[in-house]
């Protein structure tokens, strides 16, 4: 989960979200050499008095500012097309789990189950547990086996809403009338924290999500004692 004074990504725990991290840096890193660069030029030309015939009218200069470009943004399309095919394709998904948002908590149907459904609402801070998060517990966390693709299907009752959830990579607007589908996968067990990420009305920002991924014998042992 984030910290205080935190810049960069929280830590990943899917595989979407390591190539996320991965393709970031690859990007920035591009970004950093061509602004320094562009910085150096501009300082070279600022600096000197003399004026250079063969860079201000030439063919060969021309044909490499437009080249290089082309080139660089091919460096920068191949990676994150190969990511956005991860991110879409569905591999015989284990789960599916059904996250309709409300204004203003989430609701959680598990398809495969008979009857397994529930809401999710924040936990208003004077009734936290010690070591609890305030806006960010809930009282009914989504538990989920780790280590096995779930298929996530995201829609609204009322308004907007985006199921976020940073450490797995995971982003999805939750549109009224229409499903959109995600794919989850967690490498390790452990409570993930995310949030509504789309202005949904007043109380957009108290309402949290928490996953619960845990090992695929406490998830069926969860599973029958919450449909009991």
């Amino acid at each position: 989960m984030p910290y205080p004074m935190q810049l960069g990504f929280q830590d990943a725990t899917s595989p979407i979200m390591e190539e996320l991290t991965y393709f970031h840096d690859h990007t920035l890193m591009i970004v950093f050499l061509i602004s320094s660069l562009v910085l150096y030029v501009i300082i070279l030309m600022l600096t000197t008095k003399l004026t250079h015939t063969s860079t201000m009218d030439a063919q060969e200069v021309e044909t490499i500012w437009t080249i290089l470009p082309a080139v660089i943004l091919v460096l920068i399309a191949l990676p994150s097309l190969r990511i956005l095919y991860m991110m879409d394709e569905i591999y015989n998904p284990y789960l599916t789990v059904k996250a309709m948002g409300h204004q203003w908590y989430w609701s959680y149907e598990y398809t495969d189950y008979e009857d397994l459904t529930f809401d999710s609402y924040m936990v208003p801070t004077q009734d936290l547990s010690p070591g609890q998060f305030p806006l960010l517990e809930v009282d009914n966390r989504l538990v989920l086996p780790m280590e096995l693709p779930i298929r996530m299907l995201i829609s609204s009752e009322d308004v907007l809403h985006a199921w976020t959830v940073p450490s797995l990579g995971l982003k999805a607007d939750a549109i009224p009338g229409r499903l959109n589908q995600a794919t989850l996968t967690s490498t390790r067990p452990g409570v993930y924290y995310g949030q509504c990420s789309e202005i949904c009305g007043s109380n957009h920002s108290f309402m949290p999500i928490v996953l619960e991924m845990t090992t695929l014998k406490y998830f069926e042992k969860w599973s029958s004692m919450m449909q009991s």
